[in-house]
Formats: structure tokens, sequence, C-alpha cells
């Protein structure tokens, strides 16, 4: 018998707040699936302590043990982990959900133009709004006018693929009005061709002078703020444990979207994982052993294909994210950047830790962008927001640069 498509994915909330729910997949294996699920469930928020993945190259079986709040909407979160599953049938030919004939074509982009009064907070507010929509930002540019009033053009996706509807329209609307209340002026939402999307990229590549310090992975051990610099991973490669895997064992600092930024890594390298256990030790450390293996079936023993893995690893596991302070004469302009993945998905969530570091340390935003370049041969999602310094020097640069690290790591401040 086949498994039904319910049943694809299990999920097992916990009875007492601070226990781990219990997540679990059962359904066809491909490269990059716990990439895949391990970005979702870094979108919901929810806070990986433990998880076992087993396969045979065709099926797979995947168990999370996650921390989640009050507000995790758990039906919503199974949906979109069923969506993320493959599709597949069994060798009678039955099949037990609907295969997917073709590849699913690229969303439709639509631009959010929303005009309001300014005040602190307003960018991280809207932004919270979009996410609880499921209303994906792929470009944002927003600036503010002489008479206190800003503009902000969103270019969005919808999750739903709904939006192109009066009613999708009108709740977006309507949820807005209610977080924004009268600092709202109007609020349009119109769909848009690749054209206008492109033209709002800017250019293609980052200034060098800008990118040499993010981007150096000779620095990965020397943060300028040291106070959230991570001690250096520890990363062992071993092909004597397994006639048929290379085992990858990481002990390291824990942070937000660990798994996602390893699982991310593997993906692109385009590695399968037949094992792999991952546990946190206490509330700083965590280990994860994986048995991997390539494309072709093969263990990893390329000494090169090994050193290029770990140097990849060690970079992504201590600074996934690049946060940088620019002088912009008398302005300061705050840069972050991470790497996307080759399928082109961005980390999720970047810009509400963003906004709301700075919401919380009372910085106003004179203008933000959210943009993609290239940054050697990698594609990088870079948000650059100049900060309006106004009257107000009571938090110095490295304070700025620490909560935002600190909020993107997931770390407290």
């Amino acid at each position: 018998m086949g498994i039904l498509y319910d049943d694809l994915v299990l999920i097992r909330q916990s009875e007492k707040e601070g226990e781990a729910s219990v997540i679990t997949v059962n359904c066809p294996d491909k490269t990059g699936l716990g990439c895949d699920l391990c970005r979702i469930i870094l979108f919901f928020g929810l806070t990986v302590v433990r998880i076992d993945v087993s396969t045979d190259g065709k099926w797979c079986y995947i168990v999370f043990w996650v921390i989640g709040k009050p507000s995790t909407r758990w039906g919503l979160l199974k949906k979109r982990l069923m969506g993320a599953c493959p599709s597949c049938s069994s060798a009678s030919g039955i099949s037990y959900y609907r295969a997917e004939l073709q590849p699913p074509k690229p969303p439709d982009v639509f631009l959010l133009k929303l005009s309001c009064h300014d005040r602190r907070g307003l960018l991280h507010d809207v932004t919270e709004v979009l996410c609880e929509l499921e209303l994906t930002i792929k470009r944002v540019k927003v600036s503010t006018t002489p008479d206190g009033k800003v503009l902000d053009l969103f270019f969005i996706t919808d999750t739903r693929e709904l939006l192109h509807t009066t009613m999708r329209q009108n709740d977006t609307y309507d949820h807005l009005k209610v977080v924004l209340g009268d600092a709202m002026i109007t609020c349009d939402i119109e769909i848009v061709g690749p054209e206008i999307t492109a033209c709002s990229q800017g250019p293609a590549f980052l200034l060098d002078a800008i990118t040499e310090d993010m981007f150096n992975t000779d620095m990965i051990d020397e943060h300028k703020n040291g106070s959230v610099s991570s001690k250096s991973p520890s990363i062992t490669i071993d092909n004597s444990l397994s006639p048929a895997h290379t085992l990858v064992q990481i002990v390291c600092r824990d942070h937000k979207g660990l798994l996602y930024d390893i699982m991310r890594t593997l993906k692109d390298y385009n590695i399968q994982i037949s094992y792999g256990r991952f546990t946190t030790k206490g509330k700083l450390d965590c280990e994860l052993d994986l048995f991997i293996m390539q494309a072709d079936g093969k263990k990893i023993v390329d000494p090169n294909k090994q050193n290029a893995l770990l140097s990849r690893l060690r970079v992504e596991l201590t600074r996934p994210l690049r946060v940088a302070l620019v002088s912009r004469g008398p302005d300061t302009e705050l840069l972050v950047a991470n790497p996307v993945e080759l399928s082109g998905n961005g980390r999720p969530l970047v810009f509400y830790d963003i906004t709301l570091a700075l919401k919380m340390l009372n910085k106003a935003i004179f203008l933000a962008e959210i943009g993609r370049y290239m940054v050697g041969d990698r594609e990088c999602e870079v948000y650059r927001v100049l900060l309006d310094e106004g009257d107000d020097f009571s938090v110095t640069s490295k304070e700025i640069q620490e909560a935002v690290c600190k909020m993107l790591m997931g770390w407290k401040l």
C-alpha cells in the first residue's frame, strides 16, 4: 500500500510550552530536499534542536524536533512542507498523489506601492505584515521625502498565488491599514513584467571597496565586532568508517538557520545525504554527523573536492551573513549580504530581522534597497540601508552592527 498524501508530513505538537514538537517527513528523496525543508522551517521561525535523516536514495525519512511559538501556524507549516516533497508513484504505477508534469513556472511579481507618513519602526511593521501574509519581498526601494513622508516600493511574490485577485489585494490592504492606521496615505498593488523588475535591480556588481572586507574568506575568524564572533567550527571528513559513504562531522556554535546553511551548501555541491543526525549541546553548541556521497553514488575521495567542501562549510558556519557599516559622508550605510542558492532561493526573513533590530535601537531608516549582485562567482542578496542619523548619536556604529548581527544569528541582544 502507498502512503496517503496527508501522511507525507506528520506534526505532533508539544503539550507543554518549551518542549519540542515533532515533525516527521516520509516521502520520495531528491538532492536538496533537506535544504528546502530547513528553509521552510526557518521561515516559520522554529528552532531545530534535533534531526534524524535516513534515506536509501529513493525514499527518505526525516524527523525534526523543533521549538515552536504560541503564534506558530502548524496547519500552514504542514501544507508548505508537503508542497516541498517530490511527487511520486509506486512501482506498480499507482499514483498516491498527483505528479508534476512540468516544472513550475516562475511566480508572478507584483509591485506594492505604499505611501505613508513616516515614523520610527514603520518599515519593520510593513515587513512583518507581508511575512505573515506569505508575501515574499524580492526587491524593495524605500525613500523619505523632506516633508516627512515615505514612498515604499515592494516587488513581491505570493506564496499562495492569489495576489492577482481582488479579494487577496483587499485582504493585504486591510492588514496594512490595521497596523499603519492613519499613517497610511495610499496603497496600490499591480502586476509587473520582468523588464520592470530588471530595471529596479541596479548594477549587477558591487564596488570592490564594499565587497573586499565583507567577502574576504581569509577574515572569517576576525570579525570587526569581536563580541559577536564565533569560535572556529570543527569540521572533519572521514572515508574510513563506511565502505560507501563519506562521513562529515561538525561541531560548532549554534545559530539561527544553521541547518539551512549546511544543507544549502550540500545542495549547491549536488551532494546527497544518506544518513544524518543533528543534536544541540546546551544552548550554544551543536554536533552534526552526515554520511554523504556524490551524485554519482561515490565517496568524496578527491582531496581538491574535500578541501573545497571544507572551505565552503567553514565560511558558511562562521559567517553565513556578512554585515558591515560604511561611511557615506555624514551618513552611515548598513550592508548585509548572504549568498543565495544556485536555485535562486534566498535566505528567508533577513530583511525582517534587520528592520526589527533597527526598530529596537530606535534607529530611523532614510533609504533602503534589496538587490542581487555577483560577488566573484557567486550571486548574493544584498540589503542596503541608509540610516537617518538626525540628532540621535546615542547608539554607536559598533552597537548597530553588533545588534544586527545578533538578531540575524538568533543570539540574545
